[in-house]
Order: C-alpha cells, then sequence, then structure tokens
C-alpha cells in the first residue's frame, strides 16, 4: 500500500531501538485501517471458573495496556462517515450490504426463497421550498444556464431571499415520523387492496423493509428503500396468493398521497409535512432471468450501501460534526447555501415550541435526527450480528498463544470470569502509527465481507 503520510524518522527509529515494532505492526494491522482508533487505559483479566463449585480458578489471560506496543488499547472507531474514517466507513458499507442483498436473495439466517416475493426498489423525495439550480434531462436549467455535472451551484436556490429555509429544515426534522406515518398507511392500503381489514391483514401478510437516507443537492433529506411483502411470520413465510409487485407499487403511491402529519405554528404559519410529488417505484427482478437488463437485487444493494456512509457533508458541504457555537460557522469552508440552513437550525432550536427537535444539537444534519440506515426486524440479519460474527471468526483464527486483543463488552466463554476496567485515553495515532497503519495490510476478519463475485 502507498503511504500519504510522510515518513515519521524519529517515531520509527525509537520503534525500532525499543524492539516494538513487530508488536506494534500487528496492534495495528488489528484495527483494519482505522485511522482514528479510541485509545483505552486498563487491565483485562480471564479466569477459569469450576462450573460444579462455581469456585474461581487461576489466571488464563491477563492483558495491561502498559504492555501493548502502542502503550493503550487501541478500539477501532466504528464511525460510519467517509469523511470521518474511510476505513471504518468501508466496513460499515460492506456490511450494509451484505444485510441488504441477504434480504433480497437469502442467506446469513434469511431463507432463499424472498426471492420469490414482491419487492421494489422504491425512492420518496422532499418537496420543493424553493427554485434551485439543477440539470434537468432535456433543455437548460431556469437560470438559463446548462451547468456541467458537479458545478458548485447545483441543487442551491435561484433566489436565497425567498427560499424558505424554516420548511427545509423543519422537514428534515420531521422526515422520520413522516416515514413512520407512511410504513403504518401501506400497511392500510395493502389490506384494502386485499379485501382485508388492518387486523386480518396480520395474518396474511407482512411488510419488511430496509432504507437508507440521502440528501439531495439541495440539503434535504430523501430515503431509498427495498420494500418486501412477506407473509405473515415474514421472510421464512410465503406471500399469499393476491401478493404481487404491481399490489405493492400501487400501495405505495397511495399511502404516499395519503400520508401527512402536523408541524409546529410558527409565526402565525401553520406547517405540514408530507413527501414530495417525485416517487420512484421499480420492481426488483433476480439477474438470472433477465440478463442485466432490469433493476438486479445485487444492484439495489450496491445502491443503499452506498449512501449508507454519507451524509450531509457530501451533498452540500457541510460540517461532519456537532456545532457547538454559531461562531464557528466563520471558520468552516461552508457554502452559503449550507451557512443558511445551519443558521436556521440554530435560530429555530432557540424557540421553546421547537424544543423536543433538538435543532442546534442537529444543525450539522441540516435537522435530520434520524437513523440513517434502518430495518424491520424481520427484513434480514442486523448490523451488530454481522460484527458479532466477524469477531467470532477473528477469535477462532488466532492461535492459542495469541489471543486476539479484545473490545471492551465482548462476550466470553460461560466459564469464563473476565475481570476489566478501562478508561478513555484520547483518539487518533502517533505521526509513527499513522505512517505505519497506511502501509499495512490489514489483518483477515477486520474489514468486512468483499461485495464483489
Amino acid at each position: 500500500m502507498t503511504t500519504t503520510t510522510p515518513v515519521p524518522v524519529a517515531d520509527l527509529t525509537a520503534f525500532a531501538q525499543l524492539g516494538t515494532m513487530p508488536a506494534l505492526m500487528r496492534q495495528l494491522a488489528g484495527l483494519g485501517g482505522c485511522g482514528r482508533p479510541v485509545r483505552l487505559d486498563g487491565h483485562r483479566t480471564e479466569h477459569s471458573v469450576n462450573t460444579t463449585t462455581g469456585e474461581i480458578g487461576p489466571v488464563i489471560h491477563h492483558l495491561n495496556s502498559t504492555d501493548l506496543a502502542a502503550g493503550h488499547l487501541l478500539v477501532r472507531c466504528n464511525n460510519r462517515r467517509t469523511t470521518r474514517c474511510p476505513a471504518c466507513a468501508e466496513t460499515y458499507r460492506r456490511d450494509t450490504y451484505h444485510l441488504i442483498t441477504a434480504g433480497l436473495t437469502g442467506g446469513k439466517g434469511t431463507p432463499a426463497t424472498v426471492t420469490a416475493h414482491p419487492r421494489v426498489f422504491a425512492t420518496f423525495t422532499a418537496p420543493g421550498f424553493g427554485a434551485v439550480h439543477n440539470r434537468p434531462t432535456t433543455g437548460r436549467c431556469r437560470c438559463g444556464t446548462q451547468h456541467p455535472e458537479g458545478a458548485t451551484e447545483l441543487g442551491t436556490p435561484l433566489n436565497p431571499d425567498t427560499y424558505d429555509y424554516r420548511a427545509a429544515v423543519l422537514w428534515n426534522a420531521h422526515a422520520g415520523k413522516i416515514w413512520a406515518r407512511f410504513s403504518i398507511y401501506l400497511r392500510r392500503e395493502i389490506a384494502k387492496r386485499a379485501g382485508l381489514t388492518q387486523r386480518q391483514f396480520r395474518d396474511h401478510g407482512r411488510v419488511s423493509f430496509a432504507k437508507v437516507a440521502e440528501y439531495q443537492k439541495r440539503g434535504a433529506v430523501h430515503f431509498h428503500a427495498v420494500i418486501r411483502l412477506d407473509g405473515p411470520e415474514g421472510g421464512d413465510t410465503p406471500p399469499p396468493a393476491w401478493a404481487t409487485p404491481d399490489l405493492l407499487a400501487d400501495a405505495i403511491r397511495a399511502a404516499v398521497a395519503a400520508t401527512e402529519i402536523p408541524g409546529p405554528v410558527l409565526d402565525g404559519t401553520a406547517h405540514t409535512f408530507a413527501f414530495g410529488k417525485q416517487l420512484d417505484i421499480r420492481t426488483i427482478r433476480t439477474a438470472d432471468f433477465t440478463a442485466g437488463t432490469t433493476l438486479t437485487e445485487r444492484a439495489v444493494a450496491a445502491y443503499i450501501a452506498k449512501y449508507a456512509t454519507k451524509g450531509a457533508e457530501t451533498a452540500t458541504g457541510t460540517l461532519d460534526r456537532p456545532v457547538k457555537l454559531l461562531a464557528e460557522l466563520a471558520h468552516l469552508d461552508l457554502t452559503e447555501h449550507a451557512r443558511r440552513l445551519v443558521r436556521t437550525c440554530w435560530t429555530l432550536g432557540a424557540r421553546p415550541e421547537l424544543e423536543e427537535l433538538r435543532l442546534r444539537a442537529w444543525a450539522h444534519m441540516l435537522g435530520f435526527r434520524g437513523h440513517f440506515s434502518t430495518k424491520t426486524r424481520r427484513y434480514s440479519t442486523t448490523l451488530g450480528a454481522l460484527r458479532e460474527a466477524r469477531a467470532a471468526w477473528r477469535k477462532a483464527q488466532a492461535t492459542t498463544g495469541t489471543p486476539p486483543l479484545p473490545t471492551p463488552g465482548d462476550d466470553t466463554e460461560p466459564t469464563t470470569l473476565v475481570l476489566a476496567h478501562w478508561t478513555f485515553a484520547g483518539v487518533g495515532l502517533t505521526p509513527g502509527e499513522r505512517w505505519l497503519t497506511e502501509a499495512l495490510t490489514p489483518a483477515p476478519g477486520t474489514e468486512g465481507e468483499p461485495t464483489h463475485g
């Protein structure tokens, strides 16, 4: 691997003189390329336990952070944002890909028969808050210019003074509630088309979905979702005979049209929130029978996973961490549109009637406070289960004499007593550690499963 960090000769020389280089390289390789690990001080001791008498036996393994080559226990930051930690974000993307794929093709506890269930890929957008610069498929932007792809003005208002920044921020803040209301209406609409009541529908079918949030260039959140119609017990049971992709798509359109939630009344203006008019619904088909001419499971999984590691900063140029003081904006490289969105969050966040929205805490997200990646319980496996499987695989691969370094909270064998105490010591790597991390190949099992092949 080619490193981008200047060679820290002094640090590397010190590692060599102390004889810690091999151990440090093993410790860093276990981070899977993470460049912002959490550093912990403390210790961990494992004792055997007599399962008959309950007596605590001798020490099996003892670890003290001061004995480690880095001087601390290093734990991956697990940040999903590409702008914060590309390595951990890539692991998150891979896990999301496999989570979505499992719900489409089976695997990881989900039966392969889900490929025969009605499945659609739908995109739900926000309404308009004012005209913005864009690249229409035909013709020119309303400003009269044919903007090139990637132009900085794309998504910014034609007239910032008339753009409804309040509504834009409040829509983001209510986006999660809009989706929750939509999911209720979707079940109603499916039941109606099947000639069932909502209560009866529970005995015939179940709606399973996985979705991610994405920011449009204008800074408004929209959702991409895989929606699947299952039998009453989820993917393990076949859907009823009346369940078809067309019925599911029609029910989605009706549910979107009916979904509306009340918002706050500000300065005499009552706000209500609903999805925008642009709604795209496409049936997902199996690649084996389509020769790649229609939307396939892998294409959908890759598309959704791509956006699982992005935030507002990738669309609007805004910051990727909470704002503590509004004065911070003066020192950040932000677009004027992003500044106005953040300022609007900050201003509205001071109003008592909007306290529950916590707009100042979520100003860096332009008001959106929901999870970027969510799913129903029966859709497929979970990200936690994938992480546990990866940790178990690494543990199984480790040799008996050199057990892997622990992660606080790791499960242990039921016959082992673990006494541990860890305290926060900092975040990040020294220049020498960073250079070595960039030069190393991550240890097997630290990066998540590949998403090709």
